[in-house]
């Protein structure tokens, strides 16, 4: 919570719920990236606040970005990104989503599949193109594995089809999960990668870029190392596996560079038990999984939330959404408390949701208007 944001809602008093993004954080976040791993370009990912204010202000920062559809490239380049620092990074692409990103400028692409690198070869004519590789999630808070990625092998022997397509095989990407907490997971991944780039250069291709993905945190209930540690043990992966000959680095943050940037404001609308018996309240938001809170599904996202004005005894609660979904659930097994004398109105704070809430808002669902989101 920054004293911008504080001010905000204490002046200002927007309805809830409302999410409030303090644009300064992003750029503090951007920054110390850029300090603490300067080799590597950073690609924005787009996908994780499509803000035209974020955009705007990574693109002053000289930030490249991370795009995984025609609406998040006309978003790009209507904020004057040149379309030479974009990177469509969707595996799962339309030919027609191709040839547009294609014929506006973008000549770097991602594939895991046979299928994906058809269509990049008619759509895209010597684009370079990356393959992205499977590799393990393990220590993510919210994995990413199987839907996305090919295995080692698979990659090979694609990447030697992509040039006889015609395309420029240009390198290899992979993602370690979102919101990683295990930073061996790099070394990992990239000792699978350096692997793949030997086997290429022994079929006469040279390949230029390592892509390694997200995974950097932002600080929900769980502490996690700071930006520091995570881009030491990127470097130490990078030097580990490729000595002195390091190939181009790129990385795609979205949620560290957004997510502590935002406090979520929104009111108690009931607090109730099921029986005489329960131990735990159930405690009711005006907001839940699918007004912007989708990462609390399996209770994996776990978000720090603050009750201004309660400073009593707590108790267990189970925290549930407003609408007449019974999947609108938000915890229930993670020990969360609040409490005892939080009464229906009571306005709570959900920290550190710049990232993946006003993106994942419904439109309409039950008639609950999409997330409002502020800007300072």
């Amino acid at each position: 919570m920054t004293d911008k944001i504080r001010r905000f809602l204490e002046e200002q008093q927007p309805p809830t719920p409302c999410l409030v993004v303090d644009l300064d954080v992003i750029a503090d976040n951007y920054n110390k990236l850029r300090r603490y791993l300067p080799i590597a370009q950073i690609y924005y990912a787009v996908k994780a606040n499509p803000a035209p204010q974020v955009v705007s202000l990574l693109t002053g920062l000289g930030s490249y970005f991370d795009v995984a559809s025609v609406a998040e490239i006309d978003l790009c380049l209507g904020c004057s990104v040149d379309p030479a620092r974009l990177s469509f990074g969707n595996t799962i692409k339309k030919q027609s989503d191709i040839a547009y990103a294609y014929q506006k400028g973008i000549r770097l692409f991602a594939f895991d599949s046979e299928a994906e690198l058809l269509k990049l070869a008619k759509a895209a004519p010597g684009a370079r193109v990356f393959c992205r590789i499977l590799v393990d999630n393990t220590g993510a808070e919210w994995p990413l594995s199987r839907k996305f990625g090919c295995d080692v092998d698979m990659a090979v022997n694609l990447l030697k089809q992509a040039q006889d397509l015609g395309l420029e095989p240009y390198g290899v990407s992979f993602h370690v999960g979102s919101q990683q907490t295990d930073l061996t997971q790099w070394d990992i991944a990239v000792g699978k990668t350096a692997m793949l780039f030997t086997a290429l250069n022994e079929a006469g291709i040279e390949l230029k870029l390592v892509n390694l993905g997200g995974g950097f945190p932002a600080h929900y209930r769980a502490g996690v190392a700071e930006v520091d540690a995570y881009c030491s043990a990127v470097m130490r992966a990078m030097t580990n596996h490729f000595g002195n000959r390091l190939p181009t680095m790129i990385i795609e943050p979205g949620r560290s560079l957004v997510g502590d940037s935002g406090v979520l404001q929104a009111e108690v609308v009931l607090i109730s038990r099921k029986s005489y018996d329960d131990a735990a309240r159930w405690v009711y938001l005006d907001i839940g999984r699918f007004g912007g809170l989708a990462e609390t599904q399996d209770e994996c996202i776990k978000y720090r939330i603050q009750t201004p004005h309660r400073r009593g005894p707590s108790g267990p609660v189970i925290l549930a959404g407003p609408t007449c979904d019974s999947a609108d659930i938000l915890y229930e097994k993670a020990g969360y408390e609040m409490p005892l004398d939080l009464e229906v109105g009571d306005r709570v704070e959900i920290m550190a949701t710049g990232a993946y809430t006003s993106s994942y808002s419904s439109v309409n669902f039950n008639g609950f208007a999409p997330l409002r989101t502020y800007f300072l």
